[in-house]
């Protein structure tokens, strides 16, 4: 069991919808040219939540947390910070970042009443679900350190081949079975090899293929 002095910054301990909440929002800071934001709290324990409310109250130190009451417990909160040269709690990147958040349907602790107000807080509702017209684009690098900049790794999509966009299609029977006779005619006379009608009954062979067929049959049988 960690120590209710130790910050968790683990991502994997949020809720399934919070770590994907999370990483959309890093996504559209990284979109958004924020790339120097990272995470400095996810889970905390309610024991650890008590702490840190104790702190400035019964035991000595800055206020950090206005209520024992915290989504942090429940694994649907997470804490920011500013990486430098800026100040860690910069207010104009929380806020921009807050704005962002807003359209996710993420809450900002920044938009709450004094008293209340949390700038590097972020949460969601139990309802909360990825807005329409937003998508994970890839691989998000959300960062627990100041030292690691927020990244989108984007894998390429694989081309089409040839064989998935052109292979030969037929809504006629009769037609499909006259184009496998010419081919099958063509192998019989040795004008082409096997592994081309292979390709063909195994629904594999492309309109470029059979054109070239005709070429190389047509000057075979000259």
């Amino acid at each position: 069991m960690t120590s209710i002095t130790t910050t968790c910054r683990d991502l994997s301990e949020l809720s399934a919808a919070a770590q994907t909440a999370c990483q959309l929002l890093f996504q559209e800071c990284y979109n958004a040219g924020i790339d120097f934001v990272f995470i400095t709290e996810t889970y905390r324990s309610q024991a650890r939540q008590n702490y840190l409310y104790e702190q400035g109250r019964t035991r000595p130190g800055q206020v950090v947390t206005w209520t024992r009451n915290s989504n942090h417990t429940s694994r649907r909160a997470w804490d920011i910070a500013v990486a430098p040269p800026r100040n860690l709690y910069d207010i104009s990147t929380l806020s921009k970042v807050g704005t962002i958040a807003k359209k996710l349907g993420i809450t900002w602790g920044g938009s709450w009443p004094a008293g209340q107000y949390d700038a590097p807080h972020f949460e969601i509702p139990t309802t909360w679900k990825m807005p329409n017209g937003y998508k994970l684009e890839g691989q998000v690098v959300v960062p627990t350190s100041s030292a690691v900049k927020v990244q989108l790794i984007v894998k390429d999509e694989p081309q089409q081949t040839e064989k998935d966009d052109d292979a030969m299609k037929f809504t006629n029977e009769t037609t499909k079975a006259a184009v496998r006779d010419y081919l099958k005619q063509a192998v019989d006379k040795k004008l082409i090899d096997k592994s081309h009608l292979d390709k063909f009954d195994a629904g594999t062979l492309t309109g470029g293929d059979f054109e070239g067929l005709k070429i190389i049959i047509a000057q075979r049988s000259n």
